[in-house]
């Protein structure tokens, strides 16, 4: 047997970042977002985020890439949305992503993080803390590219 500790702290915006995570989708939407890793062998830590994005502390099984762990969890929550709420038909996800390694060491620290999404954006935007976490984990990128 193998043993591994994959954290990642994952986010990843609405498409063209509208402000359509309004509260009464996000309180059954997080728990779904959760449902999905669950079914999947993946571990949901902690999930929140604001009206245009979300944040996922997810635990990854040693033989799960990062991209399937994803495309598993936009995919399947954007298809429940629009089966589950008519009124939402318009939703869609951005397609890129970020994903950060997390030590466990940072584990508290990401849950905390997350968990502070509502007060976090009344003093920043979803564009500075992008930019930030890829400052942060030394990612290069070109910004010509970044917010297609």
């Amino acid at each position: 047997m193998s043993y591994v500790s994959s954290y990642y702290h994952c986010v990843f915006s609405t498409k063209e970042r509208r402000p359509i995570i309004v509260p009464t989708l996000a309180e059954r939407l997080w728990p779904f977002l959760g449902g999905i890793a669950r079914h999947h062998q993946m571990k949901a830590i902690e999930i929140g985020g604001v009206a245009d994005h979300v944040h996922l502390l997810l635990s990854l099984p040693s033989t799960f890439a990062i991209s399937k762990a994803m495309q598993l969890i936009k995919g399947g929550s954007s298809k429940w949305i629009h089966e589950t709420f008519p009124e939402h038909r318009l939703f869609a996800w951005q397609e890129k992503y970020g994903a950060f390694s997390v030590s466990v060491s940072q584990l508290d620290k990401i849950i905390a993080y997350i968990k502070g999404q509502e007060a976090h954006h009344k003093k920043i935007s979803f564009h500075e803390e992008f930019l930030a976490l890829l400052k942060n984990h030394r990612i290069e990128y070109d910004e010509r590219y970044l917010w297609e």
